[in-house]
């Protein structure tokens, strides 16, 4: 009896792993890239990041302006060394103030490209999945994260993943 059940547990096994599973391979990346609405994303990235550099540009013109004005106090002995003191602490804290603002500033820009993108990775992420039960694929593997050394070409499913995305690309000579 033991040596039927081992019998049929190989012919079982070698069944399951005689059926090959269909392997399939996409760059994400580059597909997002040509979607329509990254280039509106994009454009609200940009005008963000551009007011927030005017804005922190402007902050650290005031701040050296300030510096500038303290040190020639300093240099004609205009201050006394308890104003020189509570001058330099206030500058310090604009200084720090304007750190804080780039740190912000940059934590607000890639929280709203996650907002943006997000929508859209979804809507790829949707249709390599349609895509994939469509055409009986068991596995998609993602090329823009580095890990596939060698695809066969055939294996790509670009193609229909931009059609079921509604994305033409015409191809520059």
């Amino acid at each position: 009896m033991f040596k039927h059940f081992v019998l049929s547990a190989i012919c079982l096994l070698f069944i399951v792993s005689s059926q090959a599973q269909k392997v399939g391979y996409i760059n994400t990346q580059e597909l997002v890239a040509l979607m329509p609405e990254v280039k509106e994303a994009n454009s609200q990235l940009e005008v963000m990041k551009t007011q927030f550099s005017k804005r922190g540009q402007d902050m650290l013109q005031v701040l050296q302006q300030k510096y500038q004005t303290f040190q020639q106090k300093q240099a004609n002995g205009e201050l006394s060394p308890v104003e020189a003191e509570k001058q330099g602490q206030e500058l310090k804290a604009e200084e720090q103030t304007l750190v804080n603002f780039e740190q912000e500033s940059q934590q607000k820009l890639v929280a709203k490209s996650e907002e943006l993108l997000q929508p859209m990775q979804d809507k790829v992420n949707n249709a390599i999945k349609l895509v994939a039960q469509e055409n009986g694929f068991a596995y998609i593997l993602d090329m823009s994260q580095g890990s596939i050394l060698y695809a066969d070409p055939t294996t790509d499913i670009s193609t229909m993943v931009k059609a079921k995305l509604g994305i033409t690309t015409t191809n520059p000579k």
